[in-house]
């Protein structure tokens, strides 16, 4: 939201404000116009309400594949950002990455357009439908993605069996950060304006904007610090998510397998405990213990009295978790409480996941809760569940060539990057493991490089790319390079100690370096949130040739 507008010193952006109130409509945006509409958040919000019917246009400084894909729908983009590309716009979307000072920013405001938040369009999408928005620091592009992908492949057949809450669950709509990988290989995009009821949406909570959501149904997969530039620290990064949870209005669904969230759910009141569906993979024992700890000013409970006394919160365990051997197929049951969306006994539903990792479990187990209290028959749900392939740049096999096998991660954070890892390991155990890991922001690197050398070393042979910036800028962090995590790891315990992780130039001097060390039956992962997944196509090129030659 904009405060002041009278000149372009005076022009604040506040994306913690809200923009709209409650009689706003999608239909009262007038022409809308997104500042860096090739973004993986505003690219899908443009695309839903273009198909909503409301005038779409956008600029960004260069073309790629989510703008192309906005020009075939008929959205009209322009490249370089300049004051005639707001020229007639009534609304003017602006993300966390654009400046008070960006020309299209300072134009809106002297031609009094409504300048507004990401958040803001999101939050008014979300008004209109019986809205789930997926929040956390890990898994929420996995965790929307999978909700999404079983009221897509299940809805149509839970909506003749007449869902709990009466409400259409079949063609939902979504507006998810990234693209899913679809049954035939072929990558969906994140956005779809539905015709059903349901609204699924990735909520970011790196600025803080994700307090704005009213959603009927709220999950934070983890509340493990980040975004540290932001929030200062890790007690206001997790007082956000208390808040966020109190927006919930019907139910929130949240892991207590972190000890972020653990610090979360104790600050949570009586009447958010109320409305709380736990999942875990920890002894029912321990986690009453934990959550009774939040309970306030209550008297201790056993997790078997919590709903009957109406303090909550409900407890989903995942039980039983195991991975075949090099086949990226995860087992595991779900047990579903006595009480739980209106069951009298307890119920334990079996699942096969296709994509690898316990992180993958918790972020199943959260899609199919929501599912069932959607009013979804559990088994419908995780027969559903079982043909995800995952979110794109989750795991995602890109090729093999001369016996080596590419992987492409968007993990971006230690402890991402450690289940990436360990996932890999399961999946491919007589392997080596070979890493190009391009670390994002200046400030994560900052605050993070000793864990990343610590979650780095469960590879056998790391490599770490330039920084991506993405909205940061290198003057702001002298000296801040890839090199301060290369220097954390001598501290690391790894074999061999020495020479397992350096420091490349650029990407494509990374991608040489372990393409030259790989031998059939390795595993080169690009890892990171920005262009390292580029460097995939590049190293099975490299191997193609390298086995020509051989030949």
């Amino acid at each position: 939201m904009v405060q002041s507008t009278t000149s372009s010193e005076s022009v604040v952006l506040d994306p913690t404000a809200a923009a709209f109130g409650p009689s706003d409509t999608v239909e009262s945006l007038g022409r809308t116009h997104f500042i860096g509409i090739g973004g993986a958040g505003m690219s899908v919000l443009a695309e839903m309400l273009h198909e909503r019917g409301v005038e779409v246009s956008g600029s960004d400084r260069e073309a790629n594949a989510k703008t192309e894909r906005l020009e075939s729908l008929g959205v009209n983009v322009l490249f370089g950002q300049c004051e005639q590309n707001v020229e007639g716009a009534h609304t003017v979307v602006y993300s966390s990455a654009i400046k008070s000072d960006n020309p299209e920013i300072v134009a809106a405001a002297k031609g009094g357009a409504r300048i507004v938040h990401r958040s803001d369009i999101l939050a008014l999408l979300m008004a209109s439908k019986c809205s789930i928005s997926v929040a956390g620091a890990h898994g929420k592009t996995t965790t929307s993605s999978l909700i999404t992908h079983i009221l897509v492949n299940a809805g149509e057949e839970a909506d003749t069996h007449a869902g709990a809450v009466g409400i259409r669950l079949a063609d939902p709509s979504y507006a998810i950060g990234g693209s899913i990988q679809g049954a035939d290989g072929v990558a969906i995009d994140g956005g779809h304006a539905g015709s059903g009821d349901v609204l699924v949406a990735e909520a970011d909570e790196s600025d803080g904007s994700f307090e704005k959501y009213r959603p009927q149904f709220a999950l934070i997969t983890n509340a493990e610090a980040d975004h540290l530039d932001h929030y200062g620290d890790a007690e206001h990064y997790r007082r956000a998510f208390v808040e966020y949870a109190a927006h919930a209005e019907r139910h929130l669904i949240m892991s207590v397998d972190d000890g972020g969230a653990r610090s979360v759910i104790r600050a949570f009141p009586k009447d958010v405990m109320s409305k709380t569906v736990c999942y875990t993979t920890q002894p029912t024992r321990d986690i009453a213990q934990i959550i009774g700890q939040g309970a306030g000013e209550a008297d201790a409970y056993s997790m078997g009295e919590v709903w009957s006394n109406g303090v909550g919160p409900q407890l989903v365990r995942i039980l039983s978790e195991t991975e075949s051997v090099e086949s990226g197929m995860e087992h595991f049951t779900i047990e579903l409480p006595a009480g739980f969306a209106g069951y009298d006994k307890t119920r334990r539903i079996p699942v096969t996941l296709r994509v690898p990792g316990i992180h993958n479990v918790r972020n199943a187990t959260a899609g199919i809760v929501t599912a069932v209290l959607l009013g979804m028959d559990p088994e419908l749900a995780a027969s559903a569940a079982s043909t995800f392939r995952g979110a794109s740049r989750r795991f995602e096999v890109n090729g093999v060539r001369d016996g080596v096998t590419v992987v492409d991660d968007y993990a971006h954070h230690p402890t991402e990057i450690a289940a990436l890892l360990d996932a890999a390991r399961r999946r491919y155990p007589d392997g080596a493991i070979r890493v190009l890991f391009q670390p994002h922001l200046f400030s994560r690197t900052e605050f993070f490089a000793d864990r990343f050398a610590a979650a780095l070393a469960k590879a056998d042979d790391v490599v770490i790319a330039p920084i991506y910036p993405a909205r940061e800028r290198q003057e702001d962090f002298p000296g801040i390079t890839s090199q301060i995590i290369v220097d954390a790891a001598e501290a690391v315990n790894h074999c061999p100690q020495r020479d397992w992780i350096g420091a490349s130039t650029d990407l494509r001097e990374g991608a040489e370096t372990l393409v030259h060390h790989a031998q059939p039956g390795d595993i080169l992962i690009t890892v990171g949130a920005g262009d390292v997944t580029t460097m995939d196509g590049v190293m099975l090129e490299m191997l193609k040739r390298r086995a020509e030659e051989v030949l």
